[in-house]
């Protein structure tokens, strides 16, 4: 097997996950990361045992230049999964317009224009398959977090259109919108908040990123070859 993935956002705990699937599944990768140099060694660590070729790519999504970095970095290329991100949790009236621009440009636009970029060597291959992890709040919407909902939400719109778009090119386009997550993002959850947030999930738990990088491996595989244009939601039974 001679298939290449490119994850963004693959020092994160979900990215980790995804990527430690797919090495299994026999993907080589393309790692991207931004500041966590720390996760990307621990990750390579991690890889080591699946034996697979790993290329960490160091860029900033957020800016021109590291869309422009990502795309020259790339040769073969079969799957596409955007997981980079960040969350920011405010009142609208508190945000400024740098944080908005942030959150726009990471989530929104820079997905757009590096698929854009990448484009070309998926359709070389004739086949292939794109993935974002993107939200439940991209789904329904929430308060305090309003500028997330609404670059996840966009994620979302993105990428159904653009499975019609690449549909007959061979190309599949999906959508993996995990619910809460048991990750580091939620330490600030008090044990009264976490239990009372569980309560309202009709599994009774949190999920876990070994679960969101199933979801992914399955979308990318064969198994998912009638499958485009969808949202498959990995939320253990919240907000359905």
């Amino acid at each position: 097997m001679n298939t290449w993935a490119l994850i963004t956002g693959a020092s994160g705990e979900i990215g980790r996950a995804i990527a430690k699937k797919l090495a299994k599944e026999g993907y080589h990768l393309y790692l991207h990361y931004f500041q966590n140099k720390q996760g990307m060694d621990t990750l390579l660590k991690e890889l080591e045992e699946f034996n697979q070729e790993y290329i960490p790519i160091q860029a900033d999504l957020s800016k021109e230049e590291g869309i422009d970095l990502m795309a020259s970095s790339i040769f073969q290329l079969d799957a596409l999964v955007f997981c980079a991100g960040k969350e920011l949790n405010k009142l609208l009236i508190d945000t400024n317009r740098v944080e908005i621009d942030f959150l726009v440009d990471l989530h929104l636009s820079s997905p757009i224009k590096l698929t854009q970029a990448l484009l070309p060597k998926l359709y070389n291959q004739s086949r292939g398959s794109i993935v974002f992890i993107a939200s439940t709040w991209g789904e329904t919407g929430a308060a305090l977090e309003t500028v997330y909902s609404a670059v996840k939400g966009g994620q979302i719109a993105f990428a159904k259109g653009l499975s019609k778009e690449l549909a007959r090119s061979g190309i599949r386009v999906n959508v993996v919108s995990p619910g809460v997550i048991h990750t580091r993002m939620n330490e600030f959850l008090s044990e009264e908040e976490k239990a009372a947030l569980e309560n309202e999930i009709a599994l009774g738990r949190m999920g876990t990123p070994e679960e969101v990088g199933e979801a992914v491996a399955f979308l990318l595989s064969d198994k998912a070859s009638y499958i485009t244009g969808e949202v498959l939601k990995v939320n253990g039974g919240w907000y359905t």
